[in-house]
């Protein structure tokens, strides 16, 4: 673990476009490209330990992926076929935090 943040940045080239665009599928002349929403993160540290030794050591990370639908080209053209739970469970919050904002912003203008 002494070069945690070296192995980070090796593998940093995996994140962002590459694990919201899955590889493209072929089935019955149809390619779908899987489309998902993905967070991750990572930390560690060093320092102290709680014998006051310096053998203080840590580090973690999670990630989080929600699928999001797929594209699909056909004969006819590229088409986004969703999937509507992930994207109700997304959207979800979204929707909750513009209600709250609109609402106090109506409600200072009121004043």
């Amino acid at each position: 673990m002494p070069h945690i943040a070296l192995e980070l940045g090796k593998n940093a080239a995996a994140f962002g476009v590459k694990s919201a665009y899955a590889e493209t599928q072929e089935v019955d002349g149809a390619a779908f490209a899987p489309v998902a929403l993905t967070v991750s993160g990572f930390g560690g540290g060093s320092g102290e330990g709680p014998d006051g030794t310096g053998s203080g050591e840590g580090a973690g990370g999670y990630g989080v992926a929600i699928p999001l639908g797929v594209y699909v080209r056909r004969e006819e053209g590229l088409r986004f076929e969703p999937n509507f739970v992930s994207l109700l469970a997304v959207a979800v919050p979204f929707v909750w935090v513009t209600g709250r904002a609109l609402a106090r912003i109506i409600r200072a203008l009121k004043k």
